[in-house]
Parts: structure tokens; sequence; C-alpha cells
């Protein structure tokens, strides 16, 4: 008798031991358990040891690390009509998995379908320069959109960086062409600005010799001297009338003349 209920007993716990282990579950510290109960939302349970009752409950495993999804590479026209291939990547994470798991069917394809038509709407609302020179700002667009869009589904999108940008061979030498010609552009400013503003020393340096005529012979001076520092240089240069007058005064012509004939 007592080795039938032995027996009995055995087989019972052999019986019961798949259903035991089928109702404890291990969550991770970074997974959650959302628990439903005859197919209505029961609750999110984690991380830990938590008991699950056999065909009464299911529950559904959620990870909460950001995933780093990769965008493919999207067809895009910006505004001045360019068409340029564009690839991005995203970094998110489920912050509700109630939501994640109940208002949409596949979060992960999902945010990855929204990526795509919100990469393409966005950059088509700008144009090319600014795709290849503002990025960071475009990176702070998107994800805001994006963000917006997926917090009905429990997801925050914490980052978005767009990778490359890629032109047509033919447009790559319309910028180049574009880029020459901007430097040539900006070298001609800057020589008719040194220009400009040489020419304006110089009127100003005229109006001081013009007031002071000792300052023009001092300049005059100085300028022989730079001159005569050149070795192979041979000088010819007239005196000044007002030179000579200080120097002793200047003879008359017609003085000397007068002399001769008396």
């Amino acid at each position: 008798m007592i080795l039938d209920i032995g027996f009995g007993l055995g087989a019972i716990v052999i019986l019961l031991f798949p259903v035991v282990v089928s109702a404890v579950r291990v969550l991770r510290e970074y997974e959650r358990g959302v628990v439903f109960q005859l197919g209505r939302f029961w609750g999110v349970k984690g991380p830990g040891l938590i008991i699950i009752i056999p065909l009464l409950q299911q529950m559904v495993r959620v990870d909460l690390r950001t995933v780093v999804l990769d965008v493919p590479t999207q067809d895009v026209i910006s505004r001045d009509n360019v068409s340029v291939k564009v690839n991005a990547v995203i970094y998110f994470r489920v912050v509700d998995p109630e939501k994640a798991i109940i208002q949409v069917a596949n979060f992960m394809e999902a945010t990855s379908q929204l990526a795509q038509t919100t990469l393409r709407a966005v950059l088509g609302k700008h144009e090319l320069d600014e795709m290849l020179a503002e990025r960071e700002r475009l990176n702070i667009d998107i994800q805001q959109v994006l963000d917006t869009q997926t917090d009905a589904w429990g997801i925050k999108v914490a980052n978005v960086e767009i990778k490359h940008v890629d032109l047509d061979e033919s447009m790559v030498r319309a910028i180049a062409r574009q880029a020459e010609a901007e430097r040539e552009r900006r070298a001609k400013v800057i020589h008719a600005e040194g220009e400009l503003q040489a020419s304006e020393k110089l009127q100003q340096a005229a109006f001081v010799l013009a007031r002071q005529p000792g300052a023009m012979q001092l300049r005059y001076m100085q300028t022989l001297g730079a001159i005569a520092g050149d070795k192979s240089s041979t000088i010819v240069f007239p005196l000044p009338i007002e030179m000579l007058a200080a120097l002793g005064g200047v003879v008359d012509p017609t003085r000397s003349k007068d002399r001769g004939e008396a």
C-alpha cells in the first residue's frame, strides 16, 4: 500500500514538474515581461524571478536596451531638384513595454519604416547645400519628428545620424566648379578691398604732404636714400628751385645778359 502511494506521488511530481518549470521565469535587469491573462493585459513584470500561471497567463519579453537601427539608403530629391542617395542610423529604446506590445504589431519594423519615410520627407524640404553643410541641424529635425510619432508606441528616439549623402558624378563636378568660382570671387573681393584701403591711405598721405611742404621734401630725401642703397643704380635728379634759393639764391639769366653787354 505504501509503495502504491509512493509511486502515485512520484507520478504526480513527474507530471507537475514541467508545469512548475514553465511557470517560473527569470528576467534580466534590462528585460521586462508584458503579462496577459486570458488574452487581456494583466501587468508588466520584472526584472528578476516571476511566476506565470500556466494556461491562464502568457508573457512577452521586451528588451529595454538602446537599439541601433540602420536605415537603408533612400533616394531623396532636394528642394532645388537634386537627386541624392542618403542613409542614416537611428538610436532608440523602449520606455513603455505595454504600449510597445499592444499599440503596434512589430515596433522594430514599424520604427524602421517610419524612419525611412521621415528621412525622405524632412530632407526633401532642404536644399543640397544644407544637406552637406548643416547635418547637425537636420539630424535634430529628423529626431524630433520621429520621437513625436513613436511616442504613442512607447518608444524614445534618442539620436539620428545621417551617414552618407551620395551624389552623381556630374553633380560632384558641378559642385567642384562652383567651389572654385567661389574661391575666385573671394580672392577678387579681397584684392578689391585691399586696393580700396590702399587708395584711402594714399589720399590721406597726399593731404598731409600738401599741407606741409617740408614733409614733401623729407619724403623726397627718404626716397633718394632708398634708391641709393642699390649700388648698380645711377641717379640723375633735379634740385628744386626752393632748395637752391635756400642755399644762396638763383642767378637771374636776364641780369647776367645785361652785365655781359655792359
